[in-house]
């Protein structure tokens, strides 16, 4: 077993006590366990989380604790003696556990704390916007970046001036859907939607297209809107209190979107009839109209119920009837695209309070591409205290030579390339053109519609931020050293559980004869002393004991 040293306890143990916030007394050696110091601060902060805080402590205990501590540690040598440490099983959980562990340290609290509100205070609305897509690539040159924007802008000026919101898109989106689309093989033919998206609500949409739909006020059309896929111009015809959940029944009656108008009068006037039959009996026949009349076979079973619903999951005109309504109340025909229907609101799941909505909602940011404004206040926060630099003139170089094996997943650098030039440098370490080389032959993937220049940009920035957050993870137990102490209590439970495994509890399991041995020279520890079997009763009221005495003689043995 190890030799052990203790210096100085009686010094420094009671000054710690009375003045345990002197972190001058942090870094002092409080005792040696064989080669191994142990810190005032090591043990104080052990003896505070094991131990119930005072104003008053006594040194009895103190002293105590020091054994368990000391007894502790000497079990955490003898497995690391044996290099239980070096095993891969010891080695992958100590890893996982820190991984868990270091995760509060990559994000932003506040960031995280105003996403989520921001996201509660949008929750309270429904937003039905149109919008209208240029295209352009999130790493295009700035020339035809340039060139997307001032096509926004333009089409903007002409809304402003008075043309329609849909006309523009059908003319100028690049989102085919805004136009009518012919039939084609295996495809019936669409009508366009004039760029109108329907209804939505937070999470529906990209974030920064959530974000400038709700930026932009009702009958408005906002400034242009980046995304990854261009820029959109965005109107906004309806901003109302959101439904939320929606339960709703619905008798169904088919109608094409290019039925002609004599077909068209025929349905609403079928559909008006059944309207009618319904609400001459008050309602009361809603199932027997259902069953008689639907075309929505799917529901015809539980009385036209659909399965409850957002607004986003709805035709528009389905959610502007439902806003209208009241539970249990039933509308008159509605038309959509695809055809006619009589609506039956059974119920709404209004939004909760913020405290209850709070963890749902924080799940979903943490999903949502929104929480990368957490990894990038965290970024930005390592760039600056790491005073990072990038070498733009040696990046573009280096990017001007990639060529189109980058798409193929194939990339090859070019010929006589400089891999020492250096690309950025984070701290006192530097981060060169080999470097990044080796990441894009790692990290590569094939590629469509994206040229080789924007897609080496696209793995720069990955590059960079696994490099940062790489730099930043290897120096925790440097910057933090109450993280490198949860490591190391992590690190020592481990080994200690390991020890006993391998020294103790599988040996037991294995040693058949020697714990045969065992029990027959402690046999007496194993024998029931004298006892008796009573039933006990327990009563409330004295009346109640001639009764209990009268079960009591009873024979209640069982042969």
């Amino acid at each position: 077993m190890n030799h052990l040293k203790i210096f100085l306890l009686a010094a420094f143990l009671m000054p710690f006590m009375s003045l345990q916030a002197q972190s001058k007394l942090d870094k002092k050696v409080l005792l040696t366990i064989g080669d191994q110091p142990v810190t005032v601060k090591e043990f104080t902060s052990v003896y505070d989380k094991n131990n119930l805080k005072s104003e008053v402590v006594e040194k009895k205990s103190v002293d105590e604790y020091l054994d368990l501590f000391v007894n502790f540690r000497m079990k955490v040598m003898e497995a690391e003696a044996l290099q239980l440490d070096t095993s891969a099983k010891f080695q992958s959980e100590l890893t996982g556990y820190r991984k868990q562990l270091a995760k509060p340290y990559f994000t932003n609290d506040d960031v995280s704390e105003d996403l989520v509100q921001e996201a509660y205070e949008r929750k309270k609305y429904d937003i039905r916007a149109s919008h209208i897509l240029i295209q352009c690539d999130k790493h295009a040159a700035p020339a035809d970046t340039l060139k997307a924007y001032e096509k926004a802008m333009d089409i903007r000026a002409r809304f402003l001036k008075g043309e329609d919101f849909g006309t523009l898109a059908q003319e100028n989106s690049d989102d085919p859907s805004a136009r009518d689309m012919p039939a084609m093989q295996g495809r019936q033919a669409r009508k366009g939607n004039k760029g109108d998206l329907g209804y939505f609500t937070v999470f529906d949409m990209v974030y920064p297209f959530e974000t400038g739909a709700y930026n932009t006020q009702e009958g408005q059309i906002s400034m242009p809107v980046r995304t990854d896929f261009g820029y959109h111009l965005i109107f906004v015809s309806s901003k109302t209190e959101s439904i939320g959940l929606t339960d709703a029944a619905h008798i169904f009656l088919a109608l094409s979107q290019d039925a002609s108008e004599e077909e068209e009068t025929q349905m609403l006037e079928k559909a008006n009839n059944i309207y009618n039959e319904i609400m001459a009996a008050e309602g009361r026949n809603w199932s027997e109209a259902v069953s008689k009349y639907t075309d929505d076979r799917g529901t015809i079973g539980r009385d036209g119920a659909l399965s409850k619903f957002t607004v986003s999951r709805i035709v528009p005109e389905f959610i502007e009837q439902v806003k209208k309504m009241q539970p249990n109340e039933i509308s008159q025909p509605v038309r959509t695209s695809y055809g006619i229907h009589i609506i039956k609101l059974l119920s709404t799941t209004k939004l909760g309070s913020y405290d209850d909505e709070k963890q749902a909602i924080k799940d979903r940011v943490e999903k949502d591409m929104r929480s990368k404004k957490t990894e990038e206040a965290v970024v930005a926060q390592i760039k600056r205290e790491n005073k990072f630099k990038q070498n733009n003139k040696n990046l573009e170089a280096f990017i001007s030579t990639v060529d189109s094996t980058i798409l193929s997943d194939k990339f090859v650098p070019a010929p006589m390339l400089d891999k020492d030039l250096e690309l950025f440098r984070i701290a006192n370490e530097t981060y060169r053109v080999g470097d990044f080389v080796g990441y894009i032959q790692k990290n590569q993937n094939p590629q469509q519609r994206i040229s080789a220049t924007a897609y080496a940009h696209e793995l720069y920035d990955d590059y960079v931020v696994a490099s940062l957050m790489e730099y930043e993870d290897k120096h925790l137990e440097i910057k933090y050293p109450d993280f490198a102490m949860l490591v190391r209590e992590y690190h020592d439970g481990i080994l200690l559980f390991d020890l006993m495994e391998k020294q103790i509890w599988e040996k037991a399991a294995n040693d058949s004869v020697g714990l045969a041995e065992y029990h027959s020279r402690h046999a007496e520890k194993y024998m029931w002393k004298d006892r008796v079997e009573a039933v006990v009763f327990n009563v409330t009221r004295p009346e109640s004991l001639d009764k209990a005495r009268e079960y009591a003689a009873l024979d209640l043995s069982v042969e």
